[in-house]
């Protein structure tokens, strides 16, 4: 099982997926789906106008949307994605995954104490702003 497959339950009692299907089940819209076909990140199959996805077009969308969810470019997701192909048993697309992942990570802890350290630079002001009125007040 591939790493994308592994990101959403397999659906044996379906060969193919409409696109109706599809967005329901991802919670997306057929306008997003037909983003990501023009972006070459899913090929469905066309039967006139319908598109019909197979288990591999739902198992990269669910890789799309987790990738996207966790901040990763279409770029680095659409790269993570295509090493799915190589032939190697999938373990260069898990290692890429991984290591792009604890990158991914170390960037938003760096964030996050970005982020802690303004709420407390702001709480402390706040703070201070309603010391500062309460002076105010006191003295009129």
């Amino acid at each position: 099982m591939s790493v994308a497959q592994a990101a959403v339950p397999l659906r044996p009692d379906q060969d193919q997926f409409s696109i109706s299907d599809l967005s329901a089940e991802f919670d997306v819209t057929a306008r997003a789906l037909r983003f990501y076909e023009d972006e070459g990140l899913i090929a469905p199959q066309r039967r006139g106008t319908q598109r019909l996805y197979s288990h591999r077009d739902r198992a990269r969308l669910a890789w799309i949307l987790r990738g996207k969810r966790v901040g990763f470019s279409l770029g680095e997701i659409r790269e993570m994605i295509d090493l799915y192909d190589i032939g190697d048993g999938r373990r260069l697309q898990r290692q890429v995954a991984i290591d792009r992942g604890r990158t991914r990570i170390e960037l938003l802890e760096v964030q996050k104490r970005d982020i802690d350290a303004a709420i407390a630079e702001l709480t402390d002001f706040v703070a201070l702003l309603e010391a500062g009125r309460a002076q105010d007040t006191k003295g009129h």
